[in-house]
């Protein structure tokens, strides 16, 4: 299921998005309203999309807050916003936008604009499907996904809400899956080398 992030200070709008994906879309939601909500949701969530708004009246701009946020996770990101100047735009497409969308949003603008880049997380996981990680559950690779980012186990326990026996037992039983030696830095190692068929 593709997980998605929608970053949008205005929450009625953030709702109606979010109303829009699940009603279009088999996807797992989470918003944030604000920069630190943003950090927050991003170890948590591991989104494969960030829907972002521009103007997040906040220190930084949401392409500065993409920008941040693309030093530490891998994902694809369209902007909704009401600024339309050209200058702007080439600033979202110099940060990697998958698209940009103008605000007001309308439901079939926002279909439109979203299922161009669904279908590409889409063939991404079609294409991974028969790769190592294929024998793990949903639960195992959000744990490699977070090793991915260096978390440590106790981190990994607390947001994911388990606890750190439980999450060192899954590591040991990860490393048998991939049939990687149990050390320290084996499943670091390979979660590194694979972090884009993670995503």
């Amino acid at each position: 299921m593709t997980r998605v992030l929608i970053i949008e200070d205005e929450i009625i709008i953030a709702r109606f998005i979010e109303q829009q994906l699940k009603a279009h879309f088999s996807c797992e939601t989470a918003i944030a309203i604000s920069l630190a909500e943003a950090r927050r949701e991003m170890p948590r969530l591991l989104p494969h999309l960030v829907l972002c708004d521009i103007n997040l009246q906040a220190t930084k701009t949401g392409i500065q807050l993409i920008g941040e946020l693309r030093q530490q996770y891998s994902f694809e990101v369209i902007y909704i916003t009401s600024y339309q100047a050209k200058s702007i735009i080439e600033q979202a497409v110099s940060s990697g936008a998958a698209n940009y969308i103008i605000k007001p949003v309308d439901e079939m603008h926002l279909f439109a604009g979203v299922r161009l880049v669904m279908e590409k997380i889409e063939e991404r996981h079609r294409r991974t499907e028969q790769l190592p990680d294929a024998a793990l559950n949903s639960t195992e690779r959000r744990i490699v996904q977070l090793v991915s980012v260096r978390k440590s186990t106790r981190e990994i326990a607390d947001l994911l809400h388990i606890s750190p026996h439980t999450v060192k037992n899954q590591r040991h039983k990860i490393c048998r899956k991939l049939g990687l030696k149990d050390e320290n830095n084996a499943l670091l190692k390979w979660a590194l080398e694979h972090a884009e068929q993670l995503r």
